[in-house]
Order: C-alpha cells, then structure tokens, then sequence
C-alpha cells in the first residue's frame, strides 16, 4: 500500500479553529493599518468562516504581511481542573433561580467571577456565548433539584467541570482554547433528580472576545487575575 499516494495535499486539509482565527487576527491587523478598507474586512472576514479547507483560508491573506510566517507550536499547557486559590470570592455576582419557573441569562451581559444557578422543579440557561469577561476566571456554581441548569460558552475559552449527580446527570464537556490568555469557566455542579450540563455554543463563536479581554485592561495587556 503506497501511504503517501493517499495523504491529502496541505491545501486540502480541513482547516481548525485555531487557523479560522489566525487568518481573523491578520485582517483585524491589516484593517488598523488600513492595509484593507472596512469593507474588504468584512468581505474577508465573511469567507474566513466559510472556509472548510486551508486552501480556501490562504488566498485570503495572500497579499499581507505575516501570511507565510510559521507559528511554533505552543509551548502553554491545558488550563488547570480548579480555579487560581483566592482568584475567585465566595460571594456570587449573579444568582440566577429558578423555583417551578425558568430563568436565564443570555446575549450581551457582562460575566462577573461568580454566578450561582439554582433550579429546583424548574430550569436555568446560563448562556455565555456573547459575554463580556472582565475576568480569566469564571465559576459557575450550580445546583439542580427536580430540575436542570443549562450553560454554554463560546468556543475559543476554556471549559472544566467537578461535581456529581443522584438519580440524574451531570455532563461537561472539557474544552481547551487555543490562546493561553483566554477566559476559563469552571462549573461546579450537582444534580439531584435533574441535570447540569455545560458545553461549548458549536456553529456560532464569538471571533473578537480575546481582543476585547486584552483591551478590558489598563494598557490593553492580559487579564485581570
């Protein structure tokens, strides 16, 4: 069997996350250096999440700078099981209840380091997907008696889960972003007799959120811790 016959052509590949959001970064810089008009951006931008092969990325940075320089591979591990000690107060900065009702929170609001969810004979939709994060850390506490807690995320943060069910489930998908710098959610759960589940909004990212951290503070560099 003649192995290299049958391996695809780089230009065939199917393109990641990670080279979607590299070739997004390069048009975001050539529009600040006005290396492209607003509407070539968006134009492009527009076929960068079209795109399902490399092939079809490159010839949208063809003619800019840094289209052709080669990216190490990085040199960061995952992002830790359980959240910086002392990062994280106590004391919540959204409770989100639901007592034989539903409640959510959803579109753009600003995330603070703690949000607790209760639903108990009812449900809760915690829906970070177009969130503001002020902060690297996020901990969704939650809990759910006769009910269900349901959160999601944007895809380009991190995702991590502790907790346990009786007589029900608790279901996080773990996720890794590829930037070191982005948000992590870590969601602590039980259920009993209900459900907690977490996993990343697949289909609809939220392609600018690492740009907007870095410049939420002062100088435009990192996070707050």
């Amino acid at each position: 069997m003649d192995l290299q016959k049958q391996t695809a052509p780089a230009s065939e590949l199917r393109a990641s996350d990670a080279e979607r959001d590299r070739v997004a970064d390069l048009l975001g810089r050539a529009l600040a250096e006005g290396r492209l008009t607003a509407e070539e951006h968006a134009e492009r931008v527009e076929e960068v999440f079209r795109a399902r092969t490399v092939g079809e990325l490159e010839p949208l940075v063809r003619d800019l700078p840094g289209a052709h320089q080669h990216r190490a591979a990085p040199v960061y591990g995952p992002a830790p099981e359980r959240p910086t000690a002392g990062a994280v107060p106590a004391d919540p900065d959204h409770n989100v209840v639901a007592v034989f009702s539903g409640a959510m929170r959803k579109g753009r609001w600003r995330a603070g380091r703690r949000i607790h969810a209760y639903a108990i004979f009812g449900g809760v939709e915690i829906d970070l997907s177009e969130a503001l994060f002020e902060y690297q850390q996020v901990v969704v506490k939650a809990f759910a008696l006769f009910g269900g807690v349901e959160i999601t995320v944007p895809e380009n943060v991190s995702l991590r889960g502790t907790g346990g069910a009786v007589l029900g489930g608790f279901d996080v998908e773990p996720l890794d972003a590829d930037d070191p710098d982005a948000p992590v959610v870590y969601v602590d759960g039980w259920a009993v007799l209900g459900g907690v589940e977490a996993r990343p909004r697949r289909g609809r990212r939220v392609a600018d959120i690492l740009g907007r951290l870095r410049a939420s503070r002062p100088g435009g560099r990192g996070l707050p811790a």
